[in-house]
C-alpha cells in the first residue's frame, strides 16, 4: 500500500464511526471542549451524508448513559445505533457485521471516552485490518491527559492522526463543486 492510499481518504472506501457521545456520558465532560467535539462531530457527519459515506453509531449502556446527543442524531440521516456493553465497538456482532458489508476499509474515528472506548475500538479495527483515521479534534476524554495518553498508543497502533478540516477536504478531493460548496461553508 502506497503512503497516499494511507494517509489519504477515499470518499469510496471511507466509514465514519460515532463512538458514545451520549446525553449522561456528556454531562461528565469539560462544557467548552464538548461543544468543540459535537461541533466537529456535526461537520463529520453532514459531511458523511453529502458524500454518501456509511455512518455507523456505537451506545454504550443506553439504559445507564441514554442516547446518542439528539443534535447528532438529526445529523446523521438515519444512520443504524448500535448499543453495547462491551467497551469497544467491535465487541458488537452487528456493528461489526455492518462496517463488513459496507466493503470499506478506512474507517474514520469520532466519540468518546478517548481512553477507553476509543482506544479499544481502534485497537480491534486495526487487529482486524482496517486502516483508522483518528479524528483528534473530534474524540475526547474527561482528563486531558487520559485523552493524550491514548492519543500516543493509538499512533502506535497505526492510526492516521488527523482533524475534521482534513477529513473533509480529503473526502472533497477538488474544489468547485456542489459539495464543495455546502461542505467548506460548515468549516469556516
Amino acid at each position: 500500500m502506497s503512503v497516499k492510499d494511507t494517509f489519504f481518504l477515499d470518499s469510496e472506501k471511507a466509514a465514519l464511526v460515532v463512538i458514545d457521545v451520549q446525553e449522561k456520558l456528556c454531562q461528565a465532560m469539560d462544557e467548552k471542549v464538548l461543544r468543540k467535539l459535537t461541533k466537529n462531530i456535526g461537520i463529520l457527519l453532514e459531511s458523511a451524508v453529502e458524500l454518501k459515506l456509511p455512518v455507523l453509531i456505537t451506545e454504550q449502556y443506553v439504559k445507564g448513559l441514554g442516547k446518542t446527543l439528539p443534535e447528532l442524531l438529526d445529523r446523521a440521516d438515519n444512520a443504524p445505533c448500535f448499543e453495547k456493553m462491551t467497551f469497544s465497538s467491535c465487541g458488537s456482532p452487528e456493528f461489526v457485521e455492518q462496517l463488513k458489508a459496507s466493503g470499506r476499509t478506512q474507517i474514520i474515528i469520532t466519540g468518546m471516552e478517548t481512553h477507553v472506548c476509543v482506544l479499544q475500538t481502534v485497537i480491534e479495527l486495526r487487529d482486524a485490518g482496517f486502516t483508522v483515521h483518528l479524528v483528534k479534534d473530534a474524540v475526547m476524554s474527561r482528563d486531558k491527559r487520559n485523552w493524550q495518553t491514548a492519543i500516543e498508543a493509538m499512533n502506535l497502533t497505526g492510526a492516521i492522526p488527523t482533524c475534521t478540516e482534513s477529513v473533509v477536504f480529503q473526502l472533497l478531493k477538488v474544489a468547485g463543486t456542489e459539495s464543495f460548496k455546502k461542505l467548506s461553508k460548515l468549516v469556516r
